[in-house]
């Protein structure tokens, strides 16, 4: 669990970089589709893993370990990418001195990233969004059950809102190409998020395949949506590469707290209504920091980010 763990947060915190350098033209939507691999990945996993076992009568681990041929399809993809990257910089030693003086440059600018707004609002939303996302998938099966649904159903709900999310990941590019600012899928997923919620707080049981669903809308986007902002708010690939690093370090540690927080009100308090609470106030902070991570600007931009040595300052503006 811990080596794939390490390998899901390597490959989160490089793909903004890699999308920023490879697709700069359309990132949204080479994110999107990463995005719903992501939960189709997951929604598969969750719903066909004890089918295979069963059918292969094999034990869950020998299942689970099934999965393998997917890890190494992926290998496979990317092999190609790594050996043209290495004959690249073969045929051109020069890149080597240069990626020198971008490294240099990079020290410097991990020093005052979080100096700038923009950095911290990306930071602030990716935080909040993924404390929606890990509390409310980590307790929704329980709270499912305590409202007289049972497991196997819950479960169903959980893979049917990462299917969900993955045609929410896919649709957002369409709307982001035609905006000048990201604010209003800011705006429309943080909706999404609150008409979910307030589904689970009124009515939990009655409907909530529709919240769940609409809940899948709201995860699939908003993550997607995040990357994307770590991309666009970035001069380059460096300040991209280093943005993600920052921001999904402390937006991890954020949301890591969520499942046990919610845990603790619950026992608190007995029930699910004030842990839903919590989740719909800190839609509040979630919007105000997604706005302003929508503005279209860079990392930088009227900004004053003293202490910034000349060579950062050429890429990376105050």
């Amino acid at each position: 669990s811990l080596i794939a763990g390490a390998g899901i947060a390597i490959a989160n915190v490089l793909m903004p970089a890699f999308v920023k350098r490879e697709f700069s033209e359309h990132p949204s939507g080479i994110l999107g589709v990463y995005t719903a691999a992501l939960n189709v990945g997951a929604a598969a996993a969750a719903g066909l893993t004890v089918p295979i076992g069963t059918a292969l009568a094999l034990a869950w681990r020998p299942a689970l370990a099934f999965w393998v041929v997917l890890a190494g399809l992926g290998f496979a993809l990317w092999l190609p990418i790594l050996l043209r990257s290495r004959r690249l910089r073969a045929a051109r030693p020069e890149l080597s001195d240069a990626d020198q003086e971008l490294a240099a440059a990079e020290d410097i600018r991990g020093l005052v990233l979080m100096r700038s707004p923009v950095a911290r609002q990306v930071t602030g939303y990716l935080a909040l969004q993924s404390f929606q996302f890990y509390s409310y998938a980590a307790w929704l099966p329980t709270l499912l059950g305590d409202e007289g649904i049972d497991a196997n159903t819950a479960g169903y709900m959980l893979m049917l809102s990462n299917l969900t999310g993955a045609a929410g990941a896919l649709v957002l590019p369409v709307f982001i190409k035609r905006l000048r600012t990201q604010r209003p899928p800011v705006v429309a997923v943080t909706s999404f998020y609150a008409v979910s919620l307030l589904g689970l707080l009124v009515a939990p049981s009655a409907g909530a395949w529709v919240w769940v669903c609409i809940y899948g809308v709201a995860q699939g986007t908003g993550f997607s949506l995040a990357l994307t902002l770590m991309v666009l708010r970035s001069p380059d690939t460096a300040v991209a590469a280093r943005l993600s690093g920052v921001a999904q370090l402390i937006g991890y540690l954020v949301a890591a707290t969520g499942p046990v927080l919610l845990g603790v009100i619950h026992d608190l308090t007995g029930g699910w209504e004030w842990p839903i609470v919590v989740l719909i106030v800190l839609l509040g902070p979630m919007l105000w920091a997604g706005l302003g991570a929508g503005r279209d600007i860079l990392l930088g931009d009227h900004t004053d980010l003293p202490g910034v040595a000349s060579t950062a300052r050429s890429t990376f503006r105050a």
